[in-house]
């Protein structure tokens, strides 16, 4: 079981303004490129249109000069009709090979991508977005197939589609051979397979006709980067079929020829080691990871046990006359570990508010490992931090959120209010909230641990994302501008195992959140210890 304490305290931050990066970290960013290429297209059609008119005139010079050549009554013996040719000779077909006008398009073109170009994603963000589309496919265990067709069911079962998208998008032979790839780069064969093997599919279906957005890749290296992946899997039959296929198309290619004879010595020796299916990697060695996938894919709807009667819906006010006239609708959810449900805890116009004031600043989430902070595989989001003088509606809404929990929320009590984008399959794999270990940043505060959490649902999404507690075995979906909270800390002071828990990847939506974590000091008599130790 990984134990990691997130690296995330506002204090600690340096507050410049984040460079574009990690476009498919944060949906915010997505939508931003997404805005990038809507410039671009229309440079590109107000170059098609400078170029349309170009080819138009070459067009008429063309059939006017081509009229002349196929009129057996045009001879040059008329001294007009020489003139012409002689000018045409001397200046228009000059002009018309040296024009620049061609070139001038080409660079406005080329002008107008470069204004843009720090905002397009880059080589690190295609093979992000590729891996976020097999976390997807693993998390949820969609069909490779379902999936290139638009369409995301379980794979093998009658279940219907988890999600169902207004229009479907299919991904083109080489958007499946780019993914696959990217696995294949990194030795990553069960997932490599799957993927090539649907591209060499598309790819035969549309073998010979030419698409732009498939010039990159082929047929022939689909088939090269598949016969590799089965060969370094123990298929060696199955390599060589595809190694002989490739040759049909490229007859003379030296390299697969050398591979055919080293499979057919191979296979002569025995050497075939094909066997059960592959096994998927686990790369970033998630010990409760099918625990953490079956509470994923119930979409924060399995099912439950009897509801005792202690749990259920109330609304409260904590004794504190904040919440009098507009008690919070609190749902009590689990005792132990103990987690409660506030909905309705922000309006719209909060929510979007907070979101405004974040949206700037967002900066690839990191972890703490030890001392030291960094990316993350498990964690892919974008965060930004808020301090309560930050906006009358961020100082508001730490008030209501002490009225709550009836914790002391002043500094350094409590971190800033940090505010998170989930991007492209946007998850965090199951973690601990609290440090468990004294090397921890999170103790650089003097506040010591994390003793509670509030999670604040910013939005909606249209599939995934719920919140999974692994241990105990339950999920909450995204419920938009609800609030969701948990102790960390058992009263005696150590962390509460029972919390470990994970965000879901993000299938389709747009996931915001905001978290404030509240530390042990101050709540020494608002949340005193137990007398029987254990507790």
């Amino acid at each position: 079981m990984r134990a990691v304490g997130v690296l995330g305290l506002g204090a600690l931050l340096a507050w410049l303004p984040p460079v574009p990066a990690d476009t498919f970290s944060a949906l915010r960013s997505v939508r931003q490129a997404r805005g990038a290429e809507g410039r671009l297209l229309r440079r590109l059609r107000a170059y098609l249109r400078e170029e349309s008119a170009r080819l138009r005139r070459l067009g008429r010079f063309y059939e006017k000069v081509r009229a002349l050549h196929q009129d057996p009554g045009a001879s040059v013996d008329n001294p007009l009709l020489a003139f012409s040719l002689i000018k045409r000779l001397s200046s228009d077909w000059p002009r018309l090979v040296h024009s620049d006008e061609a070139a001038e398009n080409t660079r406005a073109l080329h002008d107008g991508f470069e204004e843009v170009q720090q905002e397009l994603p880059g080589a690190e963000d295609l093979e992000g977005a590729a891996r976020a589309l097999m976390r997807l496919q693993d998390v949820y265990g969609l069909s490779v197939k379902g999936m290139a067709n638009g369409v995301f069911q379980p794979a093998g079962t009658g279940r219907p589609p988890l999600y169902s998208p207004g229009r479907r998008v299919a991904l083109s032979a080489d958007d499946c051979f780019h993914v696959g790839k990217v696995a294949y780069d990194t030795g990553d064969y069960y997932h490599s397979i799957a993927w090539l093997e649907e591209a060499v599919s598309r790819f035969r279906l549309s073998y010979g006709s030419w698409n732009p957005e498939e010039e990159r890749g082929s047929l022939e290296d689909a088939l090269d980067h598949l016969a590799f992946s089965y060969f370094m899997a123990g298929n060696i039959s199955h390599a060589l079929t595809l190694s002989r296929e490739f040759l049909h198309y490229d007859p003379s290619n030296q390299r697969v020829t050398r591979n055919v004879a080293k499979y057919k010595k191979l296979l002569a020796s025995g050497g075939d080691r094909a066997g059960g299916p592959l096994r998927r990697p686990n790369a970033t060695h998630l010990q409760s990871r099918d625990a953490y996938e079956e509470l994923c894919q119930s979409l924060g709807a399995q099912p439950a046990p009897e509801r005792p009667p202690h749990l259920g819906c109330s609304y409260e006010t904590n004794g504190s006359p904040y919440l009098l006239l507009q008690p919070a609708k609190k749902e009590t959810l689990r005792l132990q570990p103990y987690i409660a449900l506030y909905h309705d805890f922000v309006s719209d116009a909060e929510a979007e508010t907070i979101k405004g004031l974040a949206g700037p600043w967002l900066q690839r989430s990191v972890v703490a490992s030890g001392e030291k902070q960094q990316k993350a595989e498990y964690r892919i989001s974008k965060s930004a931090w808020l301090k309560d003088t930050a906006d009358p509606v961020v100082r508001a809404l730490e008030l209501r959120m002490a009225a709550v929990t009836g914790l002391d929320l002043r500094p350094p009590y409590a971190e800033y209010l940090q505010v998170v984008n989930y991007g492209l399959g946007g998850h965090y794999e199951p973690h601990f909230d609290h440090a468990t270990s004294r090397k921890s940043p999170l103790y650089r505060m003097k506040s010591g641990n994390r003793i509670a959490t509030v999670m604040i649902y910013l939005s909606a999404v249209e599939a995934g994302g719920s919140t999974a507690f692994i241990y105990a075995n339950f999920s909450v979906p995204v419920v938009k501008n609800a609030a969701l909270f948990w102790w960390n800390l058992r009263r005696n002071g150590d962390g509460d195992g029972d919390t470990l828990h994970a965000g879901c990847p993000v299938l389709a939506g747009d996931k915001w959140v905001a978290n404030k974590w509240i530390h042990e000091h101050g709540q020494e008599f608002r949340r005193p210890c137990s007398r029987d130790p254990r507790d």
